[in-house]
């Protein structure tokens, strides 16, 4: 598997480098990458380069057209008088074709009159079209930027519910001669269409609930992105097996478009099973039965079963839509876990109950956990605290969440706490952040950014659990360094005589940076450094590490392979933190 991604990994290398051998090779001078690249498309001996049969009069008749090609490749970005010489050298079968190319002075824009007239004449998201379009009087002429214009806008038109606008003037007179250009667009928005009647029909589940999928009702301006939010909102309930919603026939008397919403049930009960392996976690599985329907009301049920050599785990959740039931509900759940963090052994029971709402661009969830833990130490007795920890939290929503949009950033912020003054065993507060934001810097290349932030206030220490405690190491904290092994060490004694034990922090902090390049074949790389720690005093130096990375996307499953050194410790190997996880 291993040697199959890197394989893939130097196939794509080689795909976005061009490795095929050409018995023409054409070089061009004179000009940057956009216009060499259009250049080299329009010529006929780019599709002749890689023949081998080629004879010498046929490869310098091919040379001869391109000066009239490459000519015709630089009218579109403005330059209508370039100088292009052409230079054939070589022999059969191999030739070399260098076109050197003086674009000259551009054609520049002096006018740009750009109209918009009907009910949309002041449509916000219209003007910002205009506002934002680089086409303005002084730039180079650009016929492609010219087309986007107009295609904007009246792709912006429809999509706002104009569905009758139409252009009344769209020319773009050049004059080669005296290098200008005026470009004249003339948009009429006709009307605004409403929505009109709904029309439902399905009988999954009641009425009510399905009208709050609805992001749209009678009489609203007609929007296809509210369209397209529905459909996607009720296809995400997991309640329909099939769910179209489709616009009907305007109607230009009454500029109003009808909406029929047909939906079937799916099958109610669904059962799954996952497998993965990961270098923190080794093998792994899991178990899954879903009851995605309980009632017509939208309530349902999902039972887990995870294992892996680190942590066991069995727990039933029941979800109950309220308010916007896309984003918003009623949760109660049970669970029982094991599991190994750091140098301890944590085995609880937890009981939960929560409430998830929609506030503008947040997601804020109040919930309290009734928390029975058994906390085993490797050198001595184990503890067991009852804690009722009641807790807020808030995570970001993309602008587009129903439309299937992908963020670019998500922010997660939690604090928890567990009062003695309730009977719980242990008294504190506990607070954790984390963050991570991808910033593309041009092509396939992006900077990928994320951090953790935590801390807890209390008394004692050694009074929290080992689930409440910080530890930091692993595949997606400081790699280059073992899942939770970075903390405060349990303090030496006759069976821990050494004191590297690590037993968890009271506070924790994780920085990564990573630079990344998508490549064909489902293929990522990237090459990154990671800081960070968990302690108890925050003068704690901070551990580090960098490393390089690859990722490949199957059909069934996603393999991802990061090699990192820690450099924060001497004497360290570099540690391999590879993830296959099965894609459902």
């Amino acid at each position: 598997m291993l040697h199959a991604a890197l394989a893939s990994l130097a196939l794509a290398w080689c795909g976005a480098a061009s490795c095929a051998t050409d018995h023409v090779e054409i070089k061009i001078d004179g000009v940057g990458k956009e216009l060499e690249q259009n250049v080299r498309s329009y010529l006929t001996l780019t599709r002749y380069a890689s023949r081998g049969d080629l004879t010498d009069q046929q490869v310098r008749r091919l040379a001869d057209r391109a000066v009239d090609e490459a000519a015709d490749a630089l009218r579109p970005f403005g330059y209508y008088a370039p100088e292009i010489r052409s230079r054939t050298s070589g022999q059969a079968p191999d030739w070399i074709v260098r076109l050197t190319i003086k674009p000259g002075e551009p054609v520049r824009m002096t006018a740009v009159e750009v109209t918009l007239s009907g009910a949309g004449a002041d449509d916000p998201k219209l003007t910002g079209v205009v506002d934002a379009t680089a086409l303005k009087p002084g730039a180079r002429l650009n016929h492609p930027t010219y087309e986007t214009l107009k295609t904007d806008l009246l792709r912006t038109a429809q999509e706002r519910g104009y569905l009758d606008a139409k252009f009344i003037r769209r020319e773009l007179i050049v004059n080669p001669k005296q290098l200008s250009a005026e470009a004249h667009i003339e948009l009429d928005t006709g009307g605004r269409y409403t929505f009109g009647d709904v029309v439902i029909e399905q009988d999954v589940i009641d009425a009510p609930l399905l009208q709050r999928y609805l992001r749209f009702s009678k009489g609203q301006p007609y929007s296809v992105e509210k369209v397209h939010a529905t459909l996607f909102a009720l296809e995400d309930t997991n309640y329909f097996k099939s769910v179209s919603v489709t616009p009907g026939t305007p109607d230009p008397a009454t500029l109003t478009v009808p909406v029929t919403i047909r939906a079937e049930p799916i099958k109610r009960n669904r059962y799954a099973a996952a497998a993965g392996y990961g270098t923190d976690t080794g093998p792994r599985g899991k178990l899954t039965w879903d009851n995605r329907l309980v009632n017509s009301a939208g309530h349902r049920m999902r039972a887990e079963f995870l294992v892996s050599q680190i942590q066991q785990q069995v727990s039933a959740r029941y979800l109950i839509p309220i308010g916007d039931p896309s984003l918003e509900k009623l949760e109660f759940s049970a669970s029982y876990t094991g599991e190994d963090i750091g140098a301890l052994r944590s085995e609880r029971s937890e009981l939960m109950a929560g409430i998830t709402q929609v506030h503008g661009r947040w997601q804020r969830v109040l919930f309290v956990i009734l928390n029975d833990e058994r906390t085993i130490f490797p050198d001595q007795p184990s503890t067991h605290d009852l804690l009722l920890i009641p807790g807020i939290s808030y995570a970001s929503l993309p602008p587009n969440f129903l439309t299937g949009w992908v963020r670019d950033a998500a922010y997660y912020f939690e604090l928890t706490g567990s009062p003695g003054s309730l009977g719980s065993s242990a008294s504190y507060l506990r607070f954790y952040s984390r963050a991570e934001r991808i910033w593309p810097i041009g092509g396939p290349w992006y900077v990928r950014t994320r951090g953790e932030l935590g801390a807890s206030w209390v008394d004692r220490f050694s009074q929290l659990p080992a689930s409440q405690r910080f530890f930091a190491g692993g595949d997606r904290s400081v790699r280059g360094f073992a899942l939770n092994s970075l903390s405060p060490a349990i303090p030496p004694s006759p069976t821990n005589p050494t004191g590297t034990q690590n037993g968890g922090g009271q506070n924790k902090i994780v920085a990564s940076v990573e630079l990344e390049r998508d490549f064909p074949r489902n293929l990522r790389g990237a090459i990154f450094f990671d800081t960070g720690n968990a302690f108890n005093d925050w003068n704690t130096p901070l551990e580090y590490s960098a490393g390089l990375g690859v990722r490949w996307k199957l059909p069934m499953l996603l393999i991802g392979l990061d090699v990192a050194q820690a450099l924060s410790e001497s004497g360290m190997h570099p540690r391999v933190h590879l993830n296959i996880t099965q894609v459902l």
